[in-house]
């Protein structure tokens, strides 16, 4: 038995097996169109088990042309329960496709991408931010296959990506204007998260002018209940009170209503609060907290979908993408 603090090859499994090493490839590697018997196809992988072998990547990528490892190029972002939501989402969504789904986020001073791409030689990259032109063209000279840009100008998502972030404002914004004749808008202050937020307004802004109401009073929030409070007393104190607040998130929600207790005010008597994302802590807000539910699983799906048709050779979709949103509605509206 091959000593265990040393790398377990292949002819380590085919010594334990007693079998050649070209049988051994032939199972590891499911090769088809091989006359190997079952119960011999049952010692090997019982052997290449006891050994704790695993196949070089490296020996792979020669084998197929290219790696299973898809990376997933994050911008700067903050990592709240939505991103790392999409993330596992992701993750899985890939593993069902035998692809490895490795995560870099840009932040500052981490390595460069030309760093990171040439030491994992992925099979695609999936990136959620535009990059520059010599970036693209190097990976593809370098067999990187496909470049999915999200939210940029090119490739799949700048259009359906922001058009689903628009149609969570909306959502937003039509359950409010049931019961409230003029909407606020909570802002975030972490300029990171515009590429969310613009779009998101814009739908609230979009059903506002659908309906005949005013814009919407748009107030950037920190998180601190007193600069909640300040907003609180501004959008009341308007010409026509806001009495209807859609958040960029929940965590801008619950902070709103962080600002309504400081005022002794409370939602929705005062004041209806609608969050995004559906986090936890929503449902434990005091009171719970009203928010929009975005099909993290499907829009998963998607993006895996569209990678793996592009390293297939194939043309994706030009479908147009209906976002999947729903309300979980509780008492704060």
């Amino acid at each position: 038995m091959a000593p265990r603090s040393s790398r377990v090859t292949s002819a380590d499994v085919a010594r334990e097996a007693g079998v050649s090493r070209a049988t051994v490839s032939f199972v590891l590697n499911n090769t088809q169109h091989q006359k190997i018997t079952d119960a011999t196809r049952q010692r090997v992988l019982e052997a290449a088990t006891r050994l704790g072998y695993a196949p070089s990547a490296a020996a792979r990528t020669l084998r197929y042309g290219r790696s299973d490892v898809v990376l997933g190029l994050l911008p700067d972002w903050p990592l709240g329960f939505a991103a790392g939501h999409l993330i596992q989402e992701l993750t899985l969504a890939f593993a069902k496709r035998s692809l490895t789904f490795v995560v870099h986020s840009s932040i500052r001073g981490a390595r460069s991408l030309s760093e990171i791409w040439k030491a994992l030689t992925p099979a695609a990259v999936l990136a959620f931010e535009p990059f520059s032109d010599s970036d693209a063209v190097a990976m593809r000279a370098a067999g990187v296959e496909v470049v999915v840009a999200l939210y940029g100008s090119a490739g799949l998502g700048s259009n359906e990506s922001i058009a689903g972030e628009n149609a969570v404002g909306a959502a937003q914004a039509r359950h409010l204007a049931a019961s409230h004749r003029r909407l606020g808008y909570a802002y975030p202050d972490d300029e990171r998260v515009a590429v969310f937020a613009r779009p998101r307004l814009d739908g609230v802004r979009a059903v506002c002018a659908e309906l005949g109401l005013p814009d919407p009073d748009v107030r950037t929030l920190p998180l601190t209940p007193d600069a909640a409070a300040d907003a609180v007393r501004a959008w009341l104190a308007a010409d026509v009170p806001v009495t209807g607040i859609c958040a960029f998130n929940d965590e801008v929600a619950m902070t709103v209503l962080a600002g309504l207790r400081r005022l002794g005010l409370e939602a929705p008597r005062d004041m209806a609060v609608i969050g995004v994302d559906n986090t936890p802590a929503a449902a434990v807000a005091c009171p719970p907290l009203t928010s929009v539910v975005q099909d993290l699983p499907a829009i998963a799906q998607l993006y895996a979908d569209t990678v793996t048709a592009a390293l297939d050779g194939a043309q994706p979709s030009g479908n147009r993408i209906e976002p999947q949103i729903r309300l979980e509605v509780r008492e704060s509206a």
